[in-house]
């Protein structure tokens, strides 16, 4: 049974490549999602958005990974939280032009709106470390049966 801290953070390497992937891939996320949305390759294809489809499945998909090299299930949270911001930093930021600035940020950084996407984050990124780790348990085994195999 893994400890609350290796769950939560992932496996503690020590020769973990520097910069550490925990810390630089959300923003890396977050501006990920907010370019492709500014720039047309993500698109909302209307109406009332209440989980952007493509940060979802970009936060999915790189919590996924992280959850596969070992990595906890708060950093899962955190990168899916940090794609599901990036889209609204262009909803709100670029989408709003119209607006003063100060009102968008203020839009941007409502209680509600952040507290509504940490919900989604901690489902969204609770299942993409499931998957995660479950595949790296399965690439694991069958590392393991094909190595016994080759022995002989």
């Amino acid at each position: 049974m893994p400890s609350l801290r290796r769950l939560l953070l992932g496996s503690d390497r020590e020769n973990r490549p520097r910069p550490d992937p925990r810390l630089v891939v959300p923003p890396l996320c977050f501006l990920g999602v907010l370019v492709g949305y500014a720039v047309g390759v993500f698109e909302v294809v209307g109406g009332v958005v209440f989980l952007p489809w493509d940060a979802a499945v970009a936060g999915l998909l790189v919590a996924g990974v992280l959850a596969h090299r070992g990595d906890g299930l708060a950093v899962a949270w955190v990168v899916v939280y940090a794609a599901l911001l990036g889209y609204s930093a262009d909803h709100y930021l670029l989408g709003l032009s119209g607006r003063p600035l100060l009102e968008r940020v203020a839009a941007l950084l409502g209680v509600d709106g952040l507290v509504y996407l940490g919900v989604q984050a901690l489902v969204l990124g609770t299942l993409a470390w499931i998957g995660g780790t479950v595949a790296a348990r399965v690439t694991a085994a069958v590392r393991d049966r094909r190595s016994t195999t080759d022995r002989e």
